[in-house]
C-alpha cells in the first residue's frame, strides 16, 4: 500500500534550501517522496503552524494537565479545530472509552501477550509486517525504538482478545498509525478495540457487513446530497466498494496527507463513524463537476483517486471545516435508518 504524501502541490522543482528546513523524513516518521514539494510545503506549513500554536495553547488551558475529559459542547468545538499532537493521545483514549476499558483491565493486556499463540495468526501478521509503511523510518528493524515489534504485539494481543475478527489486512495499518501518535503498545490496543468493537462494527469481521453497509449507505446519501454523480454511477453500473472501498477499511490512511487523516481521527474517536461519511461527501461533492466528466468505468475509478490529492485535502484545517459545512445535516438517526435498508438488502442478495 503506497502512502498518500502531505502537501502533494508538486508544481515546482525544490531548490534545496527548503527541503534543509523541512527534511526528508516528516514529523511521523515518513520519508518524503522524491518528487515532494518542499516550497509548497513549507508555505502551507508556515500558516497551518500559527494555527497549531494557538490551538495548543487553549488546549493546555482547557487540559490543566488533566488526563480525562468530560465530553460536552465545548470540548466538542476543540476537537474539531484539531488536537494538538502532544494531548492525542490523551484525547482519543478518552473519547473513544479506552482509556476506561484499559483501566477496568489491569494486566489484561499483558495477559494476552503472554498466553498461547495461534500459529496461524502468528504467521499471518508476521508475513503484513514488513509490508506496514516501508517508508516509516519507524517500522524499520534498524530503528530504535522499532515500532514493528509492538506492531506485532497489538495485532497478536487483538487477534486473540477477538478471534472472531482475528486479523485481516487494513488492520495493521490502523494499528500503525495507533502506534505512531500514542508510543503505547496498551493503548493502541485499547483504541483498536474502541474502534473496531464499538465505532466501526463488522468492518473487518470476516462476512466485512459493516464496510459493505457503510458503502452502500454513502451511496444513498450521494443519491440525496449529489445526485447527478449518484445517476453517473448508475448509468456506467459502478459499484461503490469498487471506488470508496479503501476509503473507508484504512479509514483514510494512503488516501488522504498524513495531517489531514489525523485531523479526520481526531473526529472519528470524540464523534463515531458518521464523521468517514462527513470526509466522503465533502470529497464528492466538491469534485462532482470533475466526476461528472468521467466516461467509463475506469475514468470514473481514476477520478475518485485522482479528487483525493492536491491543494484542498493539503490544507486540513480549512478541509475540516468544509467536512462539517459542505455535505449539510447528517444525523445518526438517519445513518441508523439507511444502514438498517442497506443491511437488510446486503443479506437478502447474500443469501
Amino acid at each position: 500500500m503506497e502512502r498518500k504524501k502531505e502537501a502533494g502541490r508538486r508544481t515546482r522543482s525544490p531548490d534545496g534550501t527548503a527541503k534543509d528546513r523541512v527534511g526528508s523524513v516528516d514529523p511521523y516518521g515518513f520519508e518524503r517522496s522524491k518528487d515532494f514539494d518542499y516550497d509548497s510545503y513549507e508555505e502551507l506549513m508556515s500558516e497551518y503552524l500559527v494555527v497549531l500554536t494557538h490551538r495548543s495553547i487553549k488546549w493546555s488551558k482547557l487540559l490543566k494537565g488533566k488526563s480525562k475529559v468530560q465530553k460536552n459542547v465545548k470540548l466538542k468545538r476543540f476537537v474539531r479545530k484539531g488536537i494538538p499532537n502532544e494531548h492525542r493521545a490523551v484525547i482519543w483514549m478518552a473519547a473513544s472509552g479506552a482509556q476506561d476499558q484499559l483501566e477496568k483491565n489491569p494486566g489484561y493486556y499483558q495477559s494476552l501477550l503472554s498466553a498461547q499463540h495461534d500459529p496461524e495468526l502468528v504467521e499471518t501478521i508476521r508475513t503484513d509486517l514488513n509490508r506496514t509503511f516501508p517508508d516509516n523510518v519507524q517500522f524499520r528493524k534498524t530503528s530504535s525504538p522499532c515500532l514493528q515489534k509492538g506492531l506485532h504485539n497489538v495485532l497478536l494481543s487483538y487477534g486473540h482478545h477477538n478471534p472472531a475478527v482475528g486479523y485481516c489486512q487494513g488492520m495493521n495499518f490502523v494499528a500503525g498509525y495507533l502506534l505512531i501518535i500514542t508510543k503505547d503498545e496498551e493503548k493502541s490496543f485499547w483504541l483498536m478495540d474502541a474502534l473496531l468493537g464499538s465505532i466501526l462494527p463488522d468492518y473487518y469481521s470476516p462476512s466485512m457487513l459493516g464496510l459493505k453497509m457503510d458503502q452502500e449507505v454513502l451511496g444513498e446519501l450521494v443519491k440525496v446530497k449529489v445526485p447527478q454523480v449518484w445517476q453517473l454511477m448508475r448509468d456506467h453500473n459502478v459499484m461503490w466498494t469498487l471506488v470508496v472501498s479503501r476509503w473507508f477499511i484504512c479509514l483514510y490512511i494512503d488516501i488522504l496527507p498524513v495531517e489531514t487523516v489525523l485531523r479526520i481521527w481526531d473526529c472519528l474517536f470524540y464523534e463515531g463513524s458518521k464523521i468517514l461519511f462527513r470526509v466522503a461527501l465533502t470529497l464528492i461533492h466538491r469534485n462532482q463537476a470533475l466526476i461528472q466528466q468521467a466516461q467509463s468505468l475506469p475514468d470514473i475509478c481514476q477520478t475518485f483517486k485522482q479528487i483525493t490529492h492536491g491543494p484542498f485535502v493539503d490544507e486540513c484545517h480549512t478541509f475540516m471545516q468544509k467536512i462539517f459545512t459542505e455535505p449539510g445535516s447528517l444525523s445518526m438517526a438517519t445513518l441508523t435508518k439507511l444502514r438498517a435498508k442497506c443491511r437488510s438488502r446486503i443479506i437478502a442478495e447474500e443469501s
